[in-house]
C-alpha cells in the first residue's frame, strides 16, 4: 500500500491535525509502512507472544486517605465554578 498527498489529508482531518507540510507526511508514512514489510518477512512462527515486557507483578498499595477537603472548598480553588460543579472552556469544536 502506498500513501499519496489524498490519504493524509483524511487522515489528518479524522485526527483533527493540522498537518504543515503534507508531502514530507507522504514520505514519513511511506517510509513506516515500508519498514512494517520488512518485519512480515521475519518468521516468527515458534515465537510467542509478548504480553508484558517484564516479569515484575504490579505492587499495589492500599488506597489511604490523607486529607478531606468540602465540596465547597475545592470549588474554592477553581478559576470559574457554579455552585455545584467546575466550568471549564469548550475544547471541542467541528
Amino acid at each position: 500500500m502506498k500513501i499519496d498527498k489524498n490519504v493524509v489529508e483524511k487522515i489528518a482531518h479524522l485526527a483533527r491535525l493540522d498537518v504543515e507540510n503534507v508531502d514530507e507526511s507522504v514520505a514519513d508514512m511511506n517510509k513506516i509502512l515500508t519498514f512494517m514489510e520488512k518485519l512480515n518477512e521475519l518468521d516468527t512462527e515458534n515465537v510467542e507472544p509478548l504480553v508484558y515486557l517484564t516479569d515484575e507483578v504490579n505492587a499495589f498499595r492500599p488506597d489511604v486517605v490523607k486529607q478531606e477537603i468540602t465540596h465547597t472548598e475545592a470549588l474554592k480553588n477553581a478559576p470559574d465554578a457554579d455552585e455545584n460543579f467546575f466550568k471549564v472552556a469548550k475544547v471541542i469544536e467541528q
